[in-house]
């Protein structure tokens, strides 16, 4: 009798979706992928809310039931750090503990585990209306991102990068949702391609 894999989720905004219908969100539109592939796979499992910090993260996580273990478990925050003008420091040490935990979920398999670059939101419109510096952004994004793709490597997990894409929304209005800020069902795809395919690498060892 061949299994069905369980998959959680672990973010912000860019988890759930803001502004999508839940089926455009990338971890929706991942499990579709692997079902299509062949794949029994349970409907993703959420733990995130627009505007959640790492501590915030942890918070919603220490408030939550779980399964034993899970399959896969993907992980992206730090935004909202970035957007609050917290520190790098902060940064580094909340998202190692989230990262330990989300190998803890995934039982102790790190190959199992996948981080999730934060996109670029400067590029966007919001960013424009709001008074935000586009490079500045970038810079600081880019930062986090060096933080959490070390902590990946150390950790041996996946590392999705999705970032340089997000980027291209600076000239292609369709990537953002009607808020301009948030990415649309269509940059998602591009998420959900690049982490089914990386799962159905690990499922099929």
């Amino acid at each position: 009798m061949s299994r069905t894999y369980s998959y959680l989720a672990l973010g912000d905004s860019y988890t759930i979706g803001e502004g999508v219908p839940v089926y455009e969100n990338f971890p929706y539109q991942t499990v579709q992928r692997l079902r299509k592939a062949g794949y029994q796979v349970y409907a993703a499992e959420i733990v995130a809310k627009t505007g959640w910090t790492t501590d915030e993260l942890q918070a919603g996580i220490d408030n939550s039931s779980f399964l034993n273990t899970y399959d896969v478990v993907s992980l992206l925050i730090g935004v909202n750090n970035q957007y609050r003008g917290r520190s790098l420091e902060e940064y580094t040490k909340q998202f190692e503990s989230l990262l330990q935990q989300a190998i803890r979920f995934a039982g102790g398999q790190a190959s199992h585990v996948f981080v999730v670059s934060i996109p670029d939101w400067g590029v966007t419109p919001y960013a424009a209306n709001n008074g935000k510096n586009a490079a500045v952004v970038a810079h600081e994004i880019d930062s986090y991102n060096a933080v959490n793709k070390s902590l990946a490597e150390k950790h041996a997990v996946h590392y999705i990068d999705i970032t340089p894409g997000t980027r291209l929304a600076a000239n292609d209005p369709s990537l953002l949702t009607a808020d301009q800020l948030h990415p649309s069902g269509k940059e998602y795809t591009l998420w959900a391609e690049k982490l089914a395919a990386g799962i159905k690498n690990i499922l099929s060892k």
